[in-house]
């Protein structure tokens, strides 16, 4: 599968050789992605969904890369212009942008180790203090509301009578229905630790939003790139550490603090705002298995690769069985 013609066009840079399709690349956006040789080196041109990211929000998020960049921070992607000097290009109702290709490998999974931890919360320490003049203000963190929003919209699906009906052939099965019965009690305390910071004032600027295990690339011990920010926004910085260090580090409590203080080494923390992190990481592991099983069982979404989905579930499933019968405070590790 080729990318248009229309949309390569766009881009001088890029070289007539073949572009080599990725489809997802693992994810579940709907975005596709293709590796393309440039004058410059090899680039990521990628099709954001019609539906998932307007032209302008993509500009948008583009400058905050390029803020980063000129923060000399090498570990984020330099965005390509089109010919026009747009770094956006709209084709067949998709935007698509393109940007210089990070290397290393996403596999901490593989071969954690401390360094690697101290590396991860260091580099999302410079990524923050970039953006932390981009507009600040002071406010409730968006965070809070999106994950109480969420939380009342599956248990007002919930009061409806709804429940999932899934096949014997479903790879995801299993952890589908641990996931069913384990929700009730673990979407209760979650709404009940957010619902203490909903009306807290704290400081936003730009965050990343989705700095999970596969999208923080490692060259030995040094993060290489952090890639991938279509879900960037203004939020509080704890949304981006409960992310990373929740998919890196999970529930253990040693890990956290290893990573944390890189981070407080390059940027000021509370115990307070670290504390807001745990809890959030915590109320996302609900929320994203509530939303899974919406998609998959209520809403009809189709993805790709159904077994890289119950590989993700069950380890979401593990931790939360985990919480429940450790009886552990929410957001105590």
């Amino acid at each position: 599968m080729n990318p248009p013609r229309e949309v390569l066009d766009r881009y001088p840079a890029l070289t007539r050789s073949a572009a080599r399709f990725l489809g997802n690349r693992g994810g579940f956006s709907g975005a596709l992605l293709w590796r393309v040789e440039s004058a410059e080196g090899e680039v990521c041109l990628k099709a954001w969904p019609a539906d998932g990211m307007a032209a302008a929000r993509l500009t948008g998020i583009h400058h905050w890369l390029g803020v980063a960049r000129q923060a000399s921070i090498d570990f984020v992607p330099r965005v390509l212009p089109a010919s026009g000097g747009s770094t956006v290009v709209v084709s067949d109702g998709r935007p698509w942008d393109c940007s210089m290709w990070l290397p290393g490998v996403a596999d901490f999974h593989d071969h954690p180790s401390a360094a690697r931890l101290r590396a991860a919360g260091a580099a999302l320490a410079r990524l923050h203090n970039a953006w932390q003049n981009q507009r600040p203000r002071t406010g409730p963190a968006p965070v809070i509301r999106r994950r109480l929003d969420n939380l009342r919209d599956w248990q007002a699906l919930l009061a409806g009578g709804w429940k999932p009906i899934m096949t014997a052939n479903d790879p995801v099965r299993p952890w589908a229905e641990r996931a069913w019965r384990l929700l009730p009690q673990a979407a209760r305390r979650a709404e009940r630790a957010l619902g203490d910071w909903r009306d807290v004032p704290l400081t936003l600027h730009p965050c990343w939003c989705d700095p999970w295990h596969d999208h923080v690339l490692f060259g030995g011990d040094r993060v290489s790139g952090l890639i991938d920010y279509g879900a960037a926004k203004e939020d509080h910085a704890a949304v981006d550490l409960s992310r990373m260090l929740g998919s890196l580090a999970g529930d253990d409590a040693a890990a956290w603090e290893i990573a944390l203080a890189a981070y407080r080494a390059l940027r000021p923390l509370s115990d307070r705002e670290a504390a807001l992190a745990m809890v959030l990481e915590h109320a996302g592991l609900v929320n994203a298995l509530a939303t899974w099983l919406r998609w998959l069982y209520h809403d009809g979404r189709v993805f790709e690769d159904s077994v890289a989905i119950a590989k993700r579930l069950e380890l979401m499933v593990a931790r939360l069985d985990n919480d429940l019968a450790a009886q552990r405070p929410f957001g105590v590790f």
